[in-house]
This record gives structure tokens, C-alpha cells and sequence, in this order.
């Protein structure tokens, strides 16, 4: 299935064996109508539909050794030891040679084993963007000390390769030549190379990583068995369990070869027949999260081989033998584990997780209430994993999944249960679906709504109280944050992960067991100053955030101020003169420059518009900053102010011949269209024919002025409103309602969203015009410039996903191996309490009556709020009328909070010391009143 949607050529399936009802709860393509198929058959038409661009067929003979000789990549899942064996001295002594990959899974233990020939080359081992540097000064010394910006640090590490260019002075050092560094700090490393002869360093360069390719020796898998080398470990608390699993597999296969046959769960005579082997004993079924994880795994590594991109399963100079285990799973359900008769097949498809974790789990999962939220790429691997586990198909259970987004065809790719046919319709709905064609049993229910503050009548208190747990299955930090609060406030467990293209993170939250998701957080990302946006990008990223930053002004900010302005011009006049800051008066202005020198009426009017802000952005505001700042300027320090990491800068000329000119003008005048709800005529269809349009577009002279401010402080903001916006703001407001009054009352525009996926191919110019303005600017800075796939995912903030790593984080989400991190506990007199808790008052109390709980506990309230409104402060003396009354009505009545009716209690916020008079950090208090 991975490999299918990552896009291999051909994938030939073999099998020779047939359908048995337990492989219901580990393969998805399988049905009851499947039962005594062969596997491979009853696979293939499943996964055909995940791509219709790779050819899968089957084979479902007897496996020879010639048969191999037809791939690049062979993997046996299911094969014993002896066969294994054969095969891949054959697959290695190949010419070329055949990558060999053996995997299984036996219960919760599973192990892999990669051979990819005697030699592999990796030309990128670890798949990060080449990591640069602004070089700041280069000494001429043997060895040579390259200092750097400290605007950020540099990630370069020893016996990195590197290459410089646009370095001025020392220019030898531009001759695109991997020069090796050593001593690689923060802001600096040492070139190992004698640059004493290479002229004085002047000013400017960038330094840039260059990637090595790594040659990998595999060793046959008859040398690994002997010596395996070192294992990757998976948990670092159990250095020494991988060697004895390393030989409880090795066992397994003994057993098989000497029985023909598993061993049974619960049967004494075949656990001493496989301890005496060394083996591990419920190692018989295939769990379907494992099937899940490894299934990633392996795809992956079978594209590593493939593509020689991105380092294979390889420690020191021996191929890895990986072997997984998820036993202290066990642990958590001990309490179970005490009946051997629990462990026996009951003949239904959820036997192979019975003889694991025995019938009365199997019921707890049936009956589970689960809510996913997000039903794109996680969600489709949740709901497949779940809908084989058999989580929510009993008669007591319940799996709601819920999702706003409808589907696109760049989904395709990851999210697996959706078709070509199902483009434009709601995920989640198809989702559930699909979900309910795996397992017939499952009780689900798909919904379309986004899961935030605002949507507390669907997912109300009953709802939360209700659950069993909640699956985050979302794409940003936000949502996240939101149902991880619900799950704190309800004690819910929630089960977190995430994917970064191969990388993915999972996370367990268990009351009152770990710490919740939101009680840590990553870094805030790093933001390039106003100035740096605006004059002085150094990047293509800088490049790409001020396009952004103009297609949201001019084509949907704008558009949005002048309705607001036209729906109601005297509450929007007010609304300015009580702002009465720089950004209303941007505001004013901008709404002038679109209803009057911009007002368009015709297409013709678009593309003039079109061609004169790429007149105003490429060469006006250029001559303007180069006017202000010359070459030689310098700061008051007397050092250049064109210095690193500042690129001096060069105006263009607009040309029609040059493509990417003329698809910004056609972008632009389209767009612009838009908002004017102007029909778009059928020569923008032809370049030569909008060329021709685009010529006639009288160009006005400009000239520099000598007074224009440019800000260049990196740390400036907006400031605050002055007597002069005031009087300026009043001015705009006479311009704007003379402009006005030569509109009709029913003009309006159309503002236009930056919609990053809604159009695969473009087919709106969105991406087309980011990337249009990004690349045009990037030339007037000497930057390289980027395609519309990388202009759409950094403009989008879109994260790249791969269904290898999908499949492996919602498995082990689906396993948790995760340790867990306690909560702080914090302690009071007799009582204890952590984030999880919350303390609960019934009956309707007064604010009285919980000042003296308090009391009665140690605990002196001095202040009681509801959100951001103060209830009570002891400060206060008109507070203590409110003392006799209701919590609930005092939220009313000074609050203005309207309760839903579907909320039976309310939380308020308490402040207090103890008797000591230190500061006590207290739970949250719920106030029943229903």
C-alpha cells in the first residue's frame, strides 16, 4: 500500500496461501467474502485503485529464484529461514544486485533485515536542505577562520563539505570547490585550507553545505545471523533484550522448521518446546498497529534502496537486523493476563489480537468511544487501524470523526481511503465510510464540523464526559492545543502524532499519568523583521513572505475595507478617527488608491493596473532605496550600510518577451478581475496577444525623492497614533466620501482568499502570482529563485507528508510504547493535586459558600474570576455585596456570559494563600448549577 501511493513503476504481489478470517484484523483489502482466496487475488484490486499509475500484479506460484531476477526490490514478509537464506545469497550476488529486505511480525515483537548489495551509494543520507551561511569576515591564515552573521546559527558540523560564492576580495574561494571545515561553532568554523595568498577578504559571500555521497557495505544475511552487529534500539532502557530476540526469532524459525507450525498461545508443551530454543512465547499472531508500523518502515526503506536517497537501516559497517518489541504494552493490561482460556481462538476475525491480549481487552475495545478529529492523511490510517482492531465495533461502542475539509486530488497521495471519484466531496464522510467497508461492525458516525470554542453545542459537555479517548489526527498546533485542553478538563486520555515528510512524533496523554500535550512547547519560529521584509530580503524566504504579505493587501485586506467602508461609511469613519494610528491611515489609503487611481471597469484597466505595480514594486521602489541608500552609504559607525547580510540591490526592466514578467501581469490583471467582478477575456489565453495589451500601458516617469523614509531599524514596530494621523485620517475621510458618492449603492468587490490547495494546478493563479512576485523581487536582490511547488509549500505553510511515515506514526500510536513524563504534582495540608484536576461544588453555591470551602481546606481566596471578568477581590469593598449571591448569577449578571443550556456547570478561576500567606496554584473550580 506505501509503496503503491509513493508512486513505484510496478509492485507484483506473491502469495501462495488463502484468506483465513483472522487476517480480517491485519489486512484492510481483505473481507468476509474473501475467506479461503488467495491473498495476493483478493489484494489486488484494492490496491490498483490507490494508483492507477503503477502497474500491481500478482503471482501466486511457487517462488523461484529466477523469479526475482524481474526487480529492483524484493521483500518477504512471510518466508523461513532456510528459503530467507537462499534467496538473498541470490539477491546479493545479483549483477546488479537485487535489494533484499526480510520482515515479520510476531505478536508485539517484530524484526527487519536489509541487505542491499555488496555496495550501496547514498547520495543524500539525511535529507535535509543544504544548510547556508552569511559570511561576515574570512581571515587570511593556514588554517583559515570563517566568521559568520549571528543572525542565525549555523548548523554546519565537523567534516562538513562546503562551497562559497559572491564572496568580494578573496574571490578564489568562488570556484564552486568542497572545501572541508573543522571546529564548527555557533557563528563560525575553520576552513581547512591556507588562504594566505588569496587576497584580502572585502565584504559579502555565502557559505553553503554540500552533501557527500556515503558508499554502504551490506553483508549477507548468512554472515549477519553470525554477527549482527549493533541493533537500533528502540528503547533504551533494554540494551539487553535485542540480542535475546535476536535469537528469539531465530528460535521461532527452528520451531516452524522443525514442527511446521506456530507454536500455540496458552499451550505449556509449546512454550517449553520454544524456551528451550530461546524463543519468546505469543509470537503466533500479527497485530495489525505492528503490520501498520512496519508496513512503513519497509516501504521506506525499499524507496531508500530504489532511490539511494537517505540512509538505509545500516549501523557501523554490518546491515542492521532491527528488531522491535512492544512487550511493555503487557504490562498495562496485566490484570487481564491471569486465564489462559482468555488467550483462546473464539473463531472471529479479532482471534490473532485475542492470543495477545485475550477476549476481555478485545471487549474493551469493542465498546470504546473514540473521537478522531481530522480525517486526512492520520485520520485514514487511524480509522483503517482501528476499524481492523475492531475499536468501536461492539454494541456499546461509538466512533465519531469529524473534518471540514472536502477532498482534493494531491491527497491521494497519503490519504489512501479516498478515490479519484471522491474529489470535492467531505472527508470525513468518505473516510467513514471507506472505514465501514473494512469492518462492517464498526458503529461510526462522520460529521463536518471544525473543532474549536465556537462549536460547543455538538461537542458539548456530554459528549467529552461520554468518551473513551480522543485521537488527534489534525495538521495544526492550534486545533491540537483545543482538544487537548477538552481532555484535560474531561480526564480523557489523548492519543497525539504528527509527520514532517519521513520524520514523525507520537505522544500518549493519560490522566493523572503523563504531562498533557500543551504543557510543552517547540520554540516559537524565528521572524525576519519588518525592514528585512520589506527592503532588505537576504532570502527566498524573505522573498516569498513579502508576496504573501502583498496578495492578502491588495486582493483580499483591501477589498474587505472598502465593504466595510461602503456597508456602513459612519460606523467605519469612527471606527478610523478612534484608531487613529499609522495602520488606519494604511487602511484610508489604501481603500482611496483601489476606488480611485485603481478603480478598475474593464480588463484592460487590470492589466494597466497589473503593469504598473510591477513598475512601482521592481523598479520605483528600487531607485527609491538606492536613492536613499547608495553603494557607498555608510552607517553612523562609519562601516558600510550595504554589509552582510544586506544584498544591494538593482532595478529591472519590463520586458513582454520574458515569461515570468508577462505570467505575473496575467496573474495579477486576473486576480485583480476578480475583485472587480470583471469577466476575464479569452487573450490572456495567448502571451502574444496579452503582450500586445500589455505594450500599450503608458509607463509614467519617476523620480526619487529626497525626503522618503525607509525604515531600517530591525526593530521597529508600528507606532502608536499622533496628532498628525488625526488630522490626516480626517483628510482621507472627506477623500473617501467625495470617491464615494461616484459609486453606486450597490458596488462592492470581492475579496480573495490565498487558498494554497483548493487548486492542484493552479488553475486560480494563487501560487502562480506568490511566486511570480517572490522571483521577480528575488532578482532585483541577486536570490535564487524557487518553482511554484516550493513558492506553494512555504507561501501555504503547507507540511509535506509521505504515507511511509503515516503508516509507522499511527501504528506506534496505536502500540504506545511512549515512557511517559509525570505531571507536577502539587501538595496542600491532606491534599494533592496536578494539571489533570479540577475541584467540583454542587448545589448550587454561593460565592460565599466556596470562599468558605476554601477556608475550611486552608485556603484564603482573595479573588475569583470567570474568564477575563474579576467576580470578587477582597480588595474591593462593592464586592462584598455579591457575597449572599449565586455564583451562577453573579457570571450573569456581571459577566453578560450566556450558558447554554447544555451546560450544567460553569468554571471560575480562585486566587489564594494559605495560612502561611505563600501562593497556592490551584485546580480549576466547577460550579454545578443544574
Amino acid at each position: 500500500k506505501n509503496l503503491i501511493l509513493a508512486g513505484v513503476k510496478s509492485a507484483t504481489l506473491h502469495d501462495e496461501g488463502i484468506v483465513e478470517l483472522w487476517d480480517l484484523s491485519s489486512n484492510f483489502a481483505f473481507s468476509e467474502n474473501h475467506a479461503g482466496k488467495n491473498r495476493a487475488l483478493a489484494s489486488v484490486q484494492k490496491l490498483q485503485e490507490l494508483n492507477n499509475a503503477v502497474l500491481v500484479s500478482t503471482l501466486t506460484t511457487k517462488l523461484t529464484k529466477e523469479h526475482l531476477s524481474d526487480f529492483q526490490a524484493v521483500v518477504f514478509t512471510d518466508i523461513r529461514l532456510e528459503k530467507a537464506l537462499e534467496f538473498n545469497d541470490y539477491c546479493h550476488n545479483h549483477k546488479p544486485p537485487i535489494s533484499f529486505v526480510k520482515t515479520e511480525v510476531r505478536g508485539h515483537f517484530g524484526s527487519i533485515f536489509c541487505d542491499f548489495g555488496p555496495e550501496l551509494t547514498v547520495v543524500d543520507v539525511d535529507r535535509e536542505v543544504p544548510h547556508t551561511g552569511i559570511i561576515a569576515s574570512i581571515s587570511n591564515d593556514n588554517p583559515a577562520l570563517v566568521s559568520c552573521i549571528d543572525d542565525e546559527r549555523l548548523e554546519f558540523q565537523d567534516g562538513d563539505f562546503v562551497v562559497f560564492s559572491e564572496v568580494q576580495g578573496m574571490t578564489k574561494l568562488n570556484d564552486r570547490k568542497s572545501r572541508k571545515i573543522r571546529s564548527a561553532k555557533p557563528y563560525s568554523f575553520t576552513l581547512e585550507e591556507d588562504t594566505t595568498n588569496f587576497g584580502t577578504y572585502v565584504k559579502g559571500g555565502i557559505v553553503s553545505q554540500v552533501k557527500q555521497p556515503k558508499v554502504l557495505k551490506f553483508k549477507p544475511l548468512r554472515e549477519a545471523l553470525k554477527d549482527p552487529g549493533d541493533f537500533l534500539l528502540s528503547d533504551f532502557s533494554k540494551f539487553d533484550h535485542l540480542p535475546l530476540l535476536h535469537l528469539a526469532f531465530q528460535a521461532l524459525d527452528k520451531f516452524i522448521s522443525e514442527f511446521d507450525c506456530l507454536p500455540v498461545a496458552g499451550s505449556e508443551k509449546d512454550l517449553l518446546l520454544l524456551t528451550s530454543m530461546s524463543a519468546l512465547e505469543r509470537e503466533k499472531a500479527i497485530l495489525n498497529p505492528m503490520a501498520a508500523m512496519f508496513g512503513g518502515i519497509v516501504g521506506q526503506e525499499v524507496v531508500k534502496a530504489c532511490s539511494g536517497k537517505f540512509h538505509p537501516f545500516f549501523q557501523w559497517k554490518f546491515n542492521l537486523h532491527y528488531v522491535f518489541t512492544s512487550s511493555s504494552i503487557l504490562t498495562r493490561w496485566s490484570h487481564f493476563l491471569l486465564n489462559p482460556n482468555d488467550f483462546k481462538p473464539l473463531n472471529s476475525r479479532y482471534d490473532a489480537q485475542i492470543s495477545v491480549f485475550g477476549s476481555k481487552l478485545q471487549k474493551k475495545l469493542e465498546d470504546a468511544k473514540v473521537f478522531i478529529v481530522g480525517s486526512g492523511a492520520l485520520g485514514c490510517e487511524f480509522l483503517k487501524n482501528l476499524a481492523l482492531m475492531g475499536v468501536s465495533c461492539g454494541s456499546q461502542g461509538k466512533l465519531t470523526i469529524t473534518d471540514d475539509d472536502v477532498i482534493e486530488k494531491s491527497n491521494l497521495s497519503r490519504q489512501f481511503l479516498f478515490r479519484d471519484w471522491n474529489i470535492g466531496q467531505a472527508k470525513s464522510t468518505i473516510a467513514a465510510s471507506a472505514a465501514a467497508s473494512i469492518n462492517s461492525q464498526l458503529k461510526i458516525e462522520a460529521l463536518q464540523n471544525h473543532v474549536g470554542p465556537e462549536i460547543g453545542s455538538v461537542f458539548n459537555d456530554a459528549f467529552w464526559e461520554n468518551l473513551t479517548v480522543a485521537i488527534n489526527a489534525l495538521d495544526n498546533v492550534d486545533a491540537r492545543l483545543y482538544v487537548d485542553q477538552r481532555c484535560l478538563y474531561f480526564q480523557k486520555p489523548l492519543l497525539e502524532s504528527g509527520t514532517l515528510v519521513a520524520k514523525c512524533n507520537t505522544q500518549m496523554v493519560i490522566p493523572y499519568l503523563t504531562e498533557n500535550y500543551g504543557a510543552s512547547s517547540d520554540p516559537p519560529e524565528n521572524q525576519a523583521p519588518m525592514c528585512t521584509v520589506h527592503s532588505f530580503p537576504h532570502n527566498i524566504d524573505h522573498c516569498l513572505t513579502w508576496a504573501q504579505s502583498e496578495f492578502e493587501g491588495l486582493l483580499e485586506k483591501t477589498p474587505a475595507e472598502v465593504n466595510a467602508c461602503l456597508s456602513n461609511p459612519v460606523e467605519y469613519a469612527t471606527s478610523m478617527r478612534n484608531a487613529a494610528d499609522a495602520q488606519a491611515k494604511d487602511n484610508l489609503e489604501c481603500i482611496l488608491k483601489c476606488l480611485d487611481q485603481g478603480k478598475c471597469e474593464t480588463f484592460q484597466d487590470c492589466v494597466t493596473w497589473a503593469r504598473l505595480r510591477f513598475e512601482d514594486y521592481f523598479v520605483n521602489r528600487i531607485k527609491q532605496l538606492k536613492f536613499t541608500f547608495p553603494e557607498d552609504a555608510a552607517v553612523s559607525t562609519g562601516a558600510p550600510f550595504w554589509s552582510s547580510p544586506k544584498r544591494f540591490p538593482h532595478q529591472l526592466q519590463f520586458s513582454a518577451v520574458d515569461p515570468s514578467h508577462l505570467q505575473f501581469i496575467m496573474a495579477a490583471s486576473i486576480l485583480r478581475a476578480e475583485t472587480f467582478d470583471i469577466p476575464v477575456p479569452d487573450l490572456v489565453k495567448s502571451p502574444k496577444m496579452l503582450a500586445e495589451v500589455v505594450e500599450k500601458v503608458i509607463v509614467p516617469d519617476f523620480q526619487p525623492k529626497e525626503d522618503v523614509k525607509i525604515a531600517t531599524d530591525e526593530k521597529a514596530t508600528r507606532s502608536a497614533g499622533s496628532v498628525d494621523d488625526v488630522a490626516v485620517i480626517n483628510q482621507l475621510l472627506l477623500k473617501l466620501e467625495l470617491c464615494r458618492n461616484n459609486l453606486s449603492s450597490e458596488f462592492r468587490m470581492k475579496p480573495i482568499q490565498f487558498e494554497k490547495e483548493s487548486q492542484d494546478d493552479d488553475t486560480n493563479f494563487h501560487v502562480g502570482l506568490i511566486a511570480g512576485l517572490a522571483n521577480i523581487r528575488a532578482r532585483n536582490y541577486s536570490i535564487p529563485e524557487v518553482d511554484k511547488l516550493k513558492a506553494k509549500l512555504i507561501a501555504g505553510r503547507i507540511i509535506p507528508a509521505i504515507a511511509t511515515a503515516t503508516a509507522m506514526a499511527t501504528g506506534l500510536v496505536c502500540l504506545e510504547l511512549y515512557k511517559p513524563v509525570p505531571p507536577k504534582v502539587l501538595k496542600h495540608r491532606d491534599m494533592k493535586w496536578t494539571v489533570w484536576d479540577r475541584w467540583v461544588l454542587r448545589d448550587y453555591p454561593t460565592l460565599k459558600q466556596v470562599i468558605k470551602w476554601l477556608k475550611g481546606n486552608g485556603l484564603n481566596a482573595y479573588s475569583i474570576s470567570y474568564g477575563n471578568c474579576l467576580l470578587f477581590n477582597s480588595l474591593f469593598p462593592r464586592h462584598q455585596e455579591r457575597l449572599d449571591k449565586k455564583v451562577v448569577e453573579v457570571v450573569r449578571e456581571f459577566a453578560k456570559a450566556e450558558l447554554p443550556p447544555y451546560r450544567s456547570h460553569l468554571d471560575v478561576s480562585v486566587a489564594c494563600d494559605d495560612n502561611e500567606g505563600n501562593d497556592m496554584d490551584i485546580p480549576p473550580i466547577s460550579i454545578y448549577y443544574r
